[in-house]
């Protein structure tokens, strides 16, 4: 077993992970954004679970509402962003599958591990 205590200071950062899966935590500024028009995952599913904050997860062109609580599953390719819509800090904690990022948080290439 592995354990790890969560900052969630701003900004991305990879938390752990191994070959098969990975956990990063992220936090987004009010009126801030992660992600863009061509943001996506070419060789990674990513599970997104919202901590603490509200915001919105663009997704194939679609908005959907975040709250603390919140569950969004992001299909390998699908572009998408994420946005601070509120007041407070949006946190959030993001699982790749397989991982999508270099422990630095620089992205992977495609298939790789």
């Amino acid at each position: 077993m592995k354990k790890k205590k969560l900052r969630f200071g701003k900004g991305f950062r990879v938390v752990r992970g191994n070959r098969a899966s990975q956990a990063a935590e992220m936090v987004i500024a009010p009126g801030d954004a992660e992600g863009g028009a061509d943001n996506r995952h070419r060789g990674a599913d990513q599970w997104l679970f919202v901590v603490s904050g509200t915001g919105e997860a663009i997704v194939r062109g679609r908005r959907h509402r975040l709250s603390a609580g919140s569950l969004v599953f992001i299909r390998r390719r699908e572009k998408h962003q994420v946005r601070n819509t509120g007041r407070a800090l949006l946190r959030t904690l993001n699982f790749y599958v397989p991982p999508a990022y270099k422990m630095n948080g620089d992205p992977l290439p495609r298939g790789r591990k």
